[in-house]
């Protein structure tokens, strides 16, 4: 049996539809608005486990936020996980997808010893799916998207199953390595007693730009090349008319209609 070291990345998300926004610089305001952590990478993290509690080695999780995401992270060590660390610095606010992976990759190099990293296919208030990828080419690591199953893990390799449209690929790959999973990989655990009590006296240890030797200029909205011109929450407007008569009538009626609005949108 070999020791499989693993970095799970996750992310808090707003734990509600009602997101606001600030209209300057267009990004979420997360500050006073309850949050969880971003319901794919509780698969990562479920995954992550599961491989330890099979082939030992630990587990550390790696997130980038506001300091109350260290409350967040502590419930992952109540599952199981031997570390977390927040990367939190006003120079990482407002970042993209790009601007984020950069700093991730720059806490990886600094926590080094790792065989895999474990990332959930997207996250659910940006849904871009790029962090993972983008992750791995900031490190120079080979990676894949959608595992739905690990089949193989031994020393310097990984076996997985990649969920595709019509099926799913076997992809080989050495490691260390970059995957995004799927919820179709497992069933995330929850808590024990024991576990809760551990993680009320758990630290998560914090890491700003300057402890991970950070280029600021790469960091947050400066390093940030995609910019977000305007978001706003879509309005619907729904319209019903009741149509009465016997149910001949109705027929005739609502095809009449359907007719005159057929007609309309070809002019």
């Amino acid at each position: 049996m070999i020791n499989v070291n693993i970095i799970v990345c996750v992310k808090q998300v707003p734990a509600t539809n009602e997101v606001k926004i600030n209209k300057e610089t267009n990004t979420i305001i997360r500050e006073g608005v309850e949050a969880s952590i971003n319901p794919f990478d509780t698969y990562a993290i479920e995954e992550g486990l599961r491989i330890k509690d099979r082939m030992g080695g630990k587990v550390t999780v790696l997130s980038m936020g506001i300091p109350s995401v260290a409350d967040l992270l502590k419930e992952t060590i109540g599952l199981g996980v031997e570390d977390a660390i927040l990367l939190s610095d006003r120079a990482f606010a407002g970042a993209d997808s790009l601007a984020t992976s950069y700093a991730l990759s720059m806490g990886v190099r600094k926590i080094a010893n790792y065989d895999l990293i474990i990332c959930g296919k997207q996250a659910t208030d940006g849904d871009t799916a790029q962090v993972g990828p983008s992750l791995a080419e900031k490190l120079g690591l080979p990676h894949t998207t959608y595992v739905r199953k690990i089949e193989e893990i031994r020393e310097g390799y990984i076996r997985c199953q990649r969920l595709t449209e019509d099926g799913y690929e076997v992809i080989e790959m050495p490691l260390p390595a970059v995957i995004t999973v799927v919820k179709e990989i497992n069933e995330p655990r929850l808590p024990s007693i024991k576990g809760m009590m551990r993680a009320k006296k758990a630290t998560v240890t914090v890491w700003t730009a300057d402890d991970i030797g950070a280029d600021k200029s790469l960091c947050g909205l400066k390093g940030s090349p995609t910019q977000v011109v305007k978001t706003f929450v879509p309005v619907h407007d729904i319209a019903s008319e009741m149509i009465d008569g016997t149910p001949s009538e109705q027929a005739k009626k609502l095809a009449d209609k359907l007719l005159s609005m057929q007609f309309m949108t070809c002019k």
